[in-house]
């Protein structure tokens, strides 16, 4: 049981330092920022393999962060192959094609109040449709390589993307809408110097909402037929071997390829979208 006070040592330790860092006078410097939930997720790391050692679990149940760490060293070639099948070719072209298509959509829609009225209504009752029921249909009609989780990504992000972006579009108030109208400014005017520009908020909005789907769509349709790599098939292959070890290293790199996206798409929103009120200091 040693391991066990001594991993509850390490939480109230761990709890204590970011209490002190989180509520004092240099809690707003960008060291502090980003120390926090480096010192929790280190915190949550000991105490997993305090736990899991000192309670003697099973590693078919739940093998310590040591050992998918070993195994996560062992396999990066394979590790490697999935990460490039699955969100490469799957997640990466399924978001450009859906989150393009939506945009493209959105300002069709927002030309069309025939659009708005028929497609909107449509398209929520799609994106309501579970993916569990989805993906083995879109697999059966694109085959068993990436273009079928391709698919499936596209139906995951087109509607989020859409009608977030579509929201954008309508953000601006009726004040600016008379100013801009004042000076003769066609529709395309209009959009490109104000509505866009206006929009840059939700539409970015939809594209880091997409950055999570897009990845679990793409994992979730491999479930359901895929050549003999990627990150899905290796998942469900090494559950049915009990390899927990192989399936956590899989999920760490999903983990660090999502963080990774959506902080890529945030920087991208934080570079054009500077001028807005949630950007500045």
């Amino acid at each position: 049981m040693g391991l066990v006070f001594l991993a509850i040592g390490v939480w109230a330790f761990g709890y204590w330092l970011n209490h002190k860092l989180a509520n004092g006078s240099m809690r707003d410097t960008r060291a502090v920022k980003l120390a926090v939930p480096a010192i929790f997720g280190i915190t949550i790391i000991v105490m997993w393999e305090l736990l899991v050692r000192g309670l003697e679990v099973p590693s078919v149940i739940l093998p310590p962060p040591s050992a998918i760490a070993v195994k996560f060293a062992q396999s990066l070639d394979i590790l490697w192959v999935d990460f490039v099948q699955t969100f490469v070719k799957g997640a990466l072209s399924g978001y450009i094609i859906g989150c393009g298509s939506a945009f493209i959509v959105a300002i069709l829609i927002d030309r069309s109040p025939f659009l708005q009225q028929g497609l909107l209504p449509v398209g929520n009752f799609i994106a309501a449709l579970p993916i569990v029921g989805t993906a083995p249909i879109l697999v059966m009609w694109f085959g068993f390589d990436w273009q079928s989780k391709a698919a499936v990504v596209v139906a995951m992000v087109f509607f989020p993307m859409l009608v977030n972006t579509v929201q954008g579009l309508a953000a601006t108030d009726q004040m600016q809408r008379d100013q801009i109208d004042t000076w003769s400014a066609s529709y395309w005017q209009a959009l490109i110097k104000l509505r866009l520009p206006a929009a840059m908020p939700a539409v970015f909005n939809g594209l880091k909402i997409a950055t999570t789907l897009a990845l679990i769509g793409a994992i979730v349709a491999e479930f359901f037929g895929s050549p003999i790599k990627g990150m899905g098939f290796r998942i469900s292959t090494e559950v049915g071997k009990l390899g927990l070890d192989m399936v956590w290293a899989e999920i760490t790199v999903a983990a660090l390829a999502g963080s990774a996206f959506y902080g890529t798409v945030a920087m991208i929103e934080k570079g054009m979208t500077f001028w807005h009120p949630s950007q500045r200091k």
